[in-house]
């Protein structure tokens, strides 16, 4: 690899799944105000994430709709008139 590219600030950090609460523990750099005690007694900073390989139906093999922003009615609404239109 080479010299002066890469993070120097690499550390292990907990992943949270917001849309089940399954934790997982991995290595990462990204930047996080949050902490959280795990059952090892350490405590970790804390990511959070809106969907992991816990939740997600290509891993889980459930087809299961996750909309946490709006996402979908926001789709919907935008490209009413196109899907109407197809129906007909």
């Amino acid at each position: 690899m080479k010299k002066g590219i890469h993070p120097e600030n690499y550390r292990l950090v907990v992943f949270k799944d917001m849309s089940n609460g399954e934790t997982f523990i991995s290595k990462s750099c990204t930047a996080t105000r949050e902490t959280i005690k795990m059952e090892d007694g350490n405590e970790y900073p804390l990511i959070k994430v809106e969907i992991s390989n816990t939740s997600h139906p290509f891993y889980t093999g459930k087809m299961k709709l996750v909309d946490t922003a709006g996402r979908v009615d926001k789709y919907m609404n935008k490209y009413k008139k196109h899907i109407e239109k197809g129906k007909e």
